[in-house]
């Protein structure tokens, strides 16, 4: 019933079609591999094989052709969120979202870019870093790889902010902001935006995060 509420909304758009549908996670890794969709919307917990797996399989760079992986859960927070992230997920979306949402996360996870709700990605990203962390808030480096401007954009990345909201805040064009992202996925050694974000709250360079 999710899954045919979910076709309705994305085929009543005129440039997206639903080229196939999974009841679980092994079915989702072969349909994933033979249709070789743009993007995937996987739920976190699947008969199977869980979502995380799915996301590691089908987001591996090194797959013949790697899926945009958007996860669809239930909570705000959860305990295999953050291993997603690791595995290249391109994004999160809360099942009570609504759909106008869920076209723009298909949307963003096919411009490069990621739809994660600020409150949600500045929760998650405390929920996720803090133990690793002694629960304090995260030690800015003063010896990174990236220039000042990278640091400031990769922060404004990890508050949840989309390349638009970033160019309009730095007055710079979105062009430039995809540029500099480009650059600090690459320094830092991570596969999307979503990757960014985490390495960013990790090294403490989000607005408002004081040096632990």
């Amino acid at each position: 019933m999710v899954r045919r509420g979910i076709r309705r909304i994305v085929e009543s758009q005129p440039d997206m079609e639903v080229v196939g549908e999974a009841a679980n996670g092994v079915e989702a890794v072969e349909l994933g591999r033979t249709l070789t969709p743009d993007v995937a919307l996987v739920d976190i917990r699947m008969p199977r094989m869980d979502g995380l797996e799915v996301t590691r399989r089908l987001a591996d760079p090194a797959a013949a052709h790697p899926v945009r992986i958007v996860i669809v859960t239930t909570f705000d927070l959860d305990e295999y969120v953050y291993p997603a992230l690791r595995f290249g997920a391109s994004g999160f979306l809360l099942k009570r979202s609504g759909p106008t949402l869920l076209v723009e996360a298909v949307r963003a996870a096919m411009a490069g870019d990621s739809l994660i709700s600020p409150s949600i990605t500045v929760r998650l990203l405390q929920h996720v870093t803090g133990p690793t962390n002694g629960g304090r808030r995260p030690r800015r480096q003063r010896d990174t790889v990236l220039t000042e401007r990278e640091v400031e954009i990769a922060g404004k990345v990890a508050e949840g902010k989309t390349n638009s909201d970033i160019a309009r805040e730095l007055f710079i064009s979105a062009g430039t902001v995809k540029t500099h992202v480009a650059s600090i996925q690459r320094k830092l050694q991570v596969r999307n935006r979503v990757g960014v974000a985490v390495r960013a709250w990790e090294l403490g360079y989000a607005t408002g995060q004081t040096p632990g």
